[in-house]
């Protein structure tokens, strides 16, 4: 799968006439060579894909994790570099842009530190991106990564059920977060164990919980905290971080209330589930992707709200994929793209969420997530 995506990449470079990409997404080096995990830049120490249009790829990374490396990177060579030791990370990269007359970057998930090396060796007019090419190789996926995506709807839906399950008067945020965190490891453990022979993937979900609850419901991105919940309050929990199975990320968000909730509340939820409704009925094969967010976001504001953010994104290896679902992105949806569908109304006091994670079919759509959002099924 990893050899067969990286030759797949070396054919665009070539056709596109690039020399040489330089690879320095965490999620794209995983998604090319199959190796992850502390390859980012909180400690000081970058990893370097380098792909050549022919030949074999190099992988520039730490020694620390070198044994990691030698067992997941599916590459030509590895090129280890330590701690203050001669040129670090830098040794090699001359040599890889020497002869090159077109040099592909990732620009906005370069390092600083890195990109600011890559301009002294190279000259700005040979510098290009390789962003487009990548994005267009994730976004439809393979038959692979459909199973990953459905299994991870499994997570997911696990872990919605448990922390509804908890929610209630009298009992603190975190302990939902404890609960969905239990029960989205147990479920990815039990599907790692019967489809997958890769033992050194984790089941263990390791984001932090967003959720809010009573006042709080208006901070989008609130994580579990200490507060206690209480009677008639809404508690909105979002699992768009957490699901996470096999490196695979999907969107999943719902609304509840403890009781009978407030009646103006319920007006604001009903346009919320409604337009995510709308964005539903349009979305299918040949439709562009903006297109699907102007549906959603007319029943919003034509129900006097605000214009809304954007209706979703498509998600994969990355939290974030193209397209979006937002007014400028043209993209014509296509079958094999896994997208993130939300139905949200902001008020001052008050805010209402539901998503869902879908596989586009050849005819519409396969939902990945699943949990109800009537309002009657929404109060516990």
């Amino acid at each position: 799968m990893f050899t067969e995506r990286l030759n797949r990449l070396q054919s665009k470079l070539a056709d596109a006439n690039i020399d040489v990409a330089l690879i320095t997404d965490d999620d794209n080096v995983y998604y090319l060579t199959g190796y992850y995990d502390y390859l980012h830049m909180e400690f000081g120490r970058p990893t370097i894909l380098v792909v050549p249009k022919d030949g074999d790829a190099l992988l520039i990374t730490p020694t620390i994790d070198l044994n990691s490396a030698e067992a997941a990177a599916r590459v030509g060579r590895i090129a280890a570099w330590n701690d203050g030791m001669g040129n670090e990370w830098r040794e090699e990269l001359p040599g890889a842009v020497k002869n090159a007359t077109k040099v592909a970057i990732e620009p906005g998930h370069m390092p600083p530190l890195v990109r600011s090396y890559v301009n002294d060796l190279v000259d700005a007019e040979k510098i290009s991106s390789v962003t487009p090419i990548l994005n267009g190789m994730r976004m439809i996926k393979s038959a692979e990564e459909l199973q990953l995506a459905r299994h991870a709807g499994q997570v997911a839906t696990a872990m919605m059920n448990a922390g509804r399950a908890v929610i209630g008067d009298g009992v603190p945020e975190f302990e939902v977060a404890i609960a969905t965190s239990q029960a989205g490891t147990r479920k990815a453990a039990e599907l790692l164990t019967a489809h997958y022979d890769d033992g050194d993937m984790s089941p263990n979900t390791h984001f932090l919980q967003i959720m809010a609850s009573g006042k709080d419901i208006v901070k989008t991105h609130h994580r579990a905290s200490t507060r206690i919940m209480r009677q008639g309050e809404p508690v909105f929990l979002c699992f768009c971080g957490m699901t996470n199975f096999h490196r695979f990320k999907l969107g999943f968000d719902r609304t509840f209330w403890i009781g009978e909730p407030d009646p103006a509340q319920v007006a604001v939820y009903e346009v919320a589930v409604a337009s995510q409704k709308a964005a539903l009925d349009a979305l299918r094969p040949g439709v562009t992707a903006e297109s699907i967010h102007a549906e959603y976001a007319e029943v919003i504001q034509g129900a006097g709200y605000e214009y809304p953010f954007r209706c979703g994104r498509a998600t994969g290896f990355s939290f974030l994929e193209a397209p979006q679902l937002v007014t400028g992105d043209t993209t014509i949806i296509q079958p094999g793209m896994v997208l993130a569908v939300d139905g949200s109304v902001s008020v001052d006091t008050f805010r209402a969420q539901v998503g869902d994670s879908f596989i586009i079919t050849e005819d519409g759509w396969e939902p990945l997530t699943q949990h109800p959002k009537s309002v009657e099924e929404v109060i516990l």
